[in-house]
């Protein structure tokens, strides 16, 4: 296991189908699974915890029989949230937004160069959650010389 950030905020994403999630997630964003365990029924993920863009992102099957309070996007009819990734290259939005929709994630707003000065683009990954990509713009009023 390498290093990864841990903020002291983590996002922990509730599913239908953990096993899928986490291929999905590897395959679009480059994640990569550092543990996970699966339930005793053999099928649901109880936990897992991926190193996506650098930061620890964890999450699990739907678990309604024990928490009630924890229900995937697809139980809901919508997420609740977006994850944001920030990246420091315009360029890197356009990329990462490309090999997420080439994966099966779905693009709800195209990159695009935003007023308040960024690059930025959204998508839904299949599984209901709201992934957002941005990065700063050059300054254009910085004149060079």
């Amino acid at each position: 296991m390498h290093d990864v950030a841990q903020s002291s905020v983590t996002a922990y994403l509730t599913v239908r189908g953990g096993l899928d999630a986490i291929a999905l997630y590897e395959r679009a964003f480059g994640a990569e699974l550092l543990t996970h365990k699966i339930a005793d029924d053999g099928k649901r993920v109880l936990h897992a915890a991926l190193d996506v863009f650098g930061t620890m992102i964890m999450l699990s099957d739907e678990f309604p029989e024990y928490e009630p309070d924890s229900k995937a996007p697809a139980s809901v009819g919508a997420t609740t949230f977006t994850l944001h990734v920030g990246f420091d290259d315009p360029a890197e939005v356009d990329a990462a937004i490309a090999k997420a929709a080439a994966a099966g994630c779905t693009v709800t707003m195209p990159a695009m160069d935003a007023f308040w000065g960024m690059r930025y683009g959204r998508l839904k990954d299949p599984f209901g959650h709201a992934w957002a990509f941005g990065a700063p713009l050059p300054d254009k009023s910085e004149k060079t010389a």
